[in-house]
């Protein structure tokens, strides 16, 4: 297990320096005149020429990445060039917001997946219909258009939660659930169809097993073959496809974040990437990186417990 661990590192850290790597020189040739950006169409030349040097972009590409590497390796993302705010401050501030947001659809994606999948391999019948049916309505409906229609259902029709804002746990509980629910709905939907139905065809091809025959054979009843054998040999197909919607909620937070008015690094990221603030956008790309790699060993983490061969893959 320490071997499987340690190999997850280490992939996981060659992946995070290519994934900087290509960011980083993609941003700085598709962007357009920082200085311009930053001190507006009516400055002059001199004044361009002495923002781009105080910024560095005089120097030669391969220079700016190695200084910007090592500072970054160490944790120091340096501060935007638009608004001169410490980047890991701001995005440690925000993080928890879109974490609160994504890891709240995940979990109700899991259990209501599971338990939709499961009925619909074992019981069949409507239930396996409505799976097929939010199969294909998750694939085809973005999240932001869902959004969009649940706020307009009940926050404005009928206003049960919050349209718009975020407010703290802290500070207020019931008015934090209020302002959370209507976001975490919108990214588990989708969500929700594709566990769902990878959920029901795994489960379908377990119970179909010669092990699932040869149990119910010494005389074990189908739930407990169900719960204790199919479930667990399911269990890492629905746990790999967790992990690639984990990915497209973050991307989707963006978009949801905007919708909903919440305070989260979906903003940021429109906001730094409109400006072309370099910094801000590098920081971003990291920090997103890391947690995306680190769910990615855990969900290897929890298949390897699931089945003992993974450890060796």
């Amino acid at each position: 297990m320490i071997a499987f661990i340690a190999r997850r590192f280490g992939s996981g850290a060659f992946l995070l320096l290519i994934i900087s790597t290509i960011a980083y020189f993609l941003m700085f040739f598709s962007s357009t005149n920082v200085a311009m950006n930053i001190l507006g169409e009516d400055a002059t030349s001199e004044a361009i020429l002495a923002k781009q040097q105080e910024l560095g972009l005089d120097q030669p590409i391969l220079e700016r990445y190695w200084a910007w590497l090592t500072h970054a390796i160490t944790g120091d993302f340096g501060i935007s060039w638009f608004t001169n705010e410490d980047i890991v401050k701001t995005i440690l501030a925000r993080l928890p917001v879109t974490m609160t947001l994504v890891l709240g659809a995940i979990l109700i994606a899991a259990i209501l997946a599971t338990i939709l999948g499961m009925t619909a391999a074992v019981k069949g019948g409507a239930i396996d219909r409505l799976v097929q049916f939010l199969a294909i309505a998750g694939f085809a409906v973005p999240n932001f258009v869902v959004a969009i229609f649940l706020v307009t259902l009940f926050a404005i029709q009928i206003p049960i939660f919050n349209a718009v804002g975020y407010t703290d746990f802290a500070e207020n509980p019931g008015e934090w659930a209020k302002s959370i629910t209507l976001p975490v709905a919108a990214l588990a939907l989708s969500a929700l169809a594709a566990v769902a139905q990878q959920v029901r065809g795994s489960v379908t091809d377990a119970i179909n097993m010669d092990y699932v025959r040869t149990l119910r054979a010494r005389g074990l009843s189908f739930n407990r073959v169900v719960y204790k054998h199919v479930l667990r040999n399911a269990g890492g197909p629905a746990l790999s496809i967790l992990g690639v919607q984990f990915v497209g909620m973050l991307g989707g937070s963006v978009l949801v974040e905007q919708i909903f008015a919440i305070p989260g690094l979906g903003p940021y990221a429109v906001s730094s990437t409109a400006v072309s603030d370099i910094p801000a956008v590098m920081g971003l790309v990291v920090v997103t990186a890391l947690v995306v790699i680190v769910v990615n060993l855990i969900i290897d983490l929890l298949s390897a417990a699931l089945n003992p061969k993974v450890r060796l893959s």
